[in-house]
Order: structure tokens, then sequence, then C-alpha cells
């Protein structure tokens, strides 16, 4: 009698361990799935038959914001777990539970061997895991660099051009304005003369933003106020906002101060911010500008109540002529321009958007003396 019992367990123990060897093999093989939601679901399901009472077991993983369970996972006291460490940190965990009661074996209703099986499939899920982040930062950092290539190759390609055209600009509205001086023209004549100065203004305007865009104009820095730059800024904008129905609103922080920054350049960035606005309200709305400090920080947010960006739109914004809007309308380096002259000034430009809804530029700039010189400078 004592030896069939005997050769009872034995099976019983073979029978375990062929599922615990037949479990392993199984994330090995799921280790090669796109994805590491798909990858952790598929191991979750994998785990309960490993189990001596896979019909009442359910699988449970947890990383991060990840959770992937087999059934209807709840806590209760029949459970066995294991931590999922990567780089010595806990960062999720593996767990078994019996959704009921089972008789008591070494740990609860757990055997021996599945503590030390799920113990093995936690390291394995942590290799996986650290091994896939990795692979995510490679492909982010390739990518990083292929648009710093892009970047760079735009940069040459945007001043190349922009030089080859100041000269003939210059030459076609110094000529128009010689023209327009002359007594006696025609009225139609004075009138083409006229567009002809105004298209050659708007052609140095989109000159001069590419070459501020491949970082071809001298930064001119002094102590400013960003109050200032705003008020200065909406002078111009004000009438071309009556003009299309949308009403400014300014929120502006009177004990604000001064930071060090090139004026000019923010005033750039003020104005791209507002016209994009305009542009967002076809049918007219609200547009908010608001300055305020937040620590060693000067804040500065343009919201409108426009038609807002879906997600896919603002993860693309701020890459050098990408635009939305129709031909004639935009050359899609206002965003882009706003954002490598926030980047210069070592601050930082955030945007919230929702379709209909509108948007919520943010610039964030440091509050800091400029640099000592050096003493060779």
């Amino acid at each position: 009698m004592s030896e069939l019992k005997s050769t009872e367990s034995e099976q019983l123990a073979l029978r375990e361990r062929t599922k615990e060897l037949s479990c392993l093999y199984g994330i090995a093989q799921i280790a090669a799935l796109p994805g590491l939601n798909n990858v952790l679901q598929a191991i979750a399901n994998l785990l309960p038959s490993a189990w001596l009472y896979p019909e009442v077991a359910v699988g449970c993983i947890k990383f991060d914001n990840y959770t992937c369970s087999t059934g209807d996972y709840k806590n209760t006291l029949n459970k066995i777990s294991a931590d999922i460490i990567i780089n010595n940190a806990k960062r999720g965990v593996v767990e078994i539970i019996y959704t009921a009661e089972r008789p008591e074996m070494d740990e609860g209703p757990f055997l021996k061997e599945e503590r030390s099986l799920i113990d093995t499939v936690a390291k394995e899920v942590s290799i996986i895991i650290e091994r896939m982040l990795v692979e995510e930062d490679k492909i982010k950092l390739q990518e990083q660099v292929r648009h710093s290539d892009r970047l760079a190759t735009i940069g040459q390609l945007s001043a190349g051009v922009a030089h080859e055209l100041n000269e003939p600009l210059s030459n076609i509205l110094g000529f128009a304005q010689l023209v327009r001086k002359i007594p006696g023209l025609p009225k139609a004549a004075e009138h083409d003369i006229d567009k002809i100065i105004n298209y050659s203004l708007h052609a140095r305007e989109t000159v001069k933003k590419l070459l501020m865009f491949s970082r071809q104009m001298p930064t001119k820095k002094a102590w400013i106020s960003v109050n200032q730059v705003v008020q200065d800024g909406l002078y111009f904008l004000k009438s071309r906002c009556e003009k299309e129905g949308i009403e400014l609103i300014r929120l502006l922080d009177t004990e604000l101060p001064e930071i060090y920054a090139d004026q000019s350049q923010l005033h750039q960035v003020l104005v791209n911010l507002v016209v994009n606005a305009i542009q967002a309200m076809p049918n007219g709305g609200k547009i908010t500008i608001k300055t305020l400090v937040s620590g060693d920080h000067i804040i500065l947010i343009v919201e409108d109540t426009g038609i807002g960006m879906s997600k896919e739109i603002m993860k693309k914004i701020f890459i050098p002529f990408f635009t939305t809007k129709e031909v004639g309308q935009g050359t899609g380096l206002g965003l882009s321009l706003a954002h490598g002259i926030i980047t210069a000034h070592g601050g930082v430009i955030n945007v919230e958007s929702k379709v209909n809804a509108g948007s919520r530029f943010e610039v964030k700039l440091p509050i800091k003396a400029p640099p000592e010189p050096e003493e060779n400078e």
C-alpha cells in the first residue's frame, strides 16, 4: 500500500514538473511577441495551467500601469505571488489565486514547487521587460538622432534659401517703393504697387523666420518685462481680433519680475501663439493671455476656445514645416520657431488641447541673472 502511495506521489511530482517546464518553455516562446501588453497578457494566460488546480486558478501580472489577468481577479487568502524587480526596484508582481478553497499544502493551498515556479516566472518576466524597455529606449534614441539629423539638414537648407531670397526681395521692395514715389501715377498702378510692397514685406518676414529657425540671426539679450512684450504684441493684433470677432482677455501679474531674454524673439513667440489661436477660431471666440510667477520661473499662457487638436496632430505641431492650414495660410514654421526660441532661453513650452474645446499653450521661462562673461571674451 505504501509503495502504491509512493508511486502516485512520484507521478504527481512528475506531472507537476512537466507542467512547470511547459510553462517556462511557453514563456520563452511568448517573449518573441511584439508589444509589452501582449507579452504580459499571454504569460498571464499561460500561468494557471502550470498549477495543481488550474480549473480554479486565475493568473495576474501587474507592471506599472499594466494589469493583465485571466479572469475575475480578487484579493483572497488563497494567493501566491512574487515581485517583478527591474534595476533593483520593485515594479510589479506576478500572482496566482484560487477562486475556491483547496486542501492545505506547503504554502497555503500551494506546493513548495509552485513557490519555486512563481519566483522563476517573476525573474523571467523581469528579464523580458528589461529587454523590451531597452529596445524601446533604443528605438526612441534612434528616432531622436534621425530627427536631429533632419533638423540640421532643414536648418542648413533654410539658411541657404533665406540668403538666396534676401537680395532679390530687397531689390523688389526697394524698386517698388521708388516707383510708388513717382508723381502722377494712376490709382490702379498705385494699388498694384502697394500689393507688390505688401507681398514683399510678407515674404521678407518669412525669410526672417527661416533665418531665426536656422540660428542665423544673432541673439540680443537684456533685462526685459514679459508683460511689456505681451502689451506690444497685442497692440498690433488687437484690430485683427476685433475684425475676426475674437475677444482678447489679459490677465497679467503686475508683480512680474524682469527676465534676461531677447525681447524681439519673445515678441515673435507671442505673435506666433496668438496668430495660431486666431486661425483656430474661424467663427470667433476668446483668447486669454495670462502671466504669473511660479517658483523661479515666469509663466506665459495663451489659451483659446478654438477647434482644438487631436493627439496625433499635437505630436507633430513643433516639427518644422508641419501645418494643417490651407496653402497660403501658414508656413508651418511658427510653432517650431517658438519652440526653438523658448528652448534656447532655457525654458519649455507645453500644450494641452481637445478637439472642439480649444488649446492652451504654456511657456515657462527661468528667472535668472545673465551668465558671467569669460575673462578673455
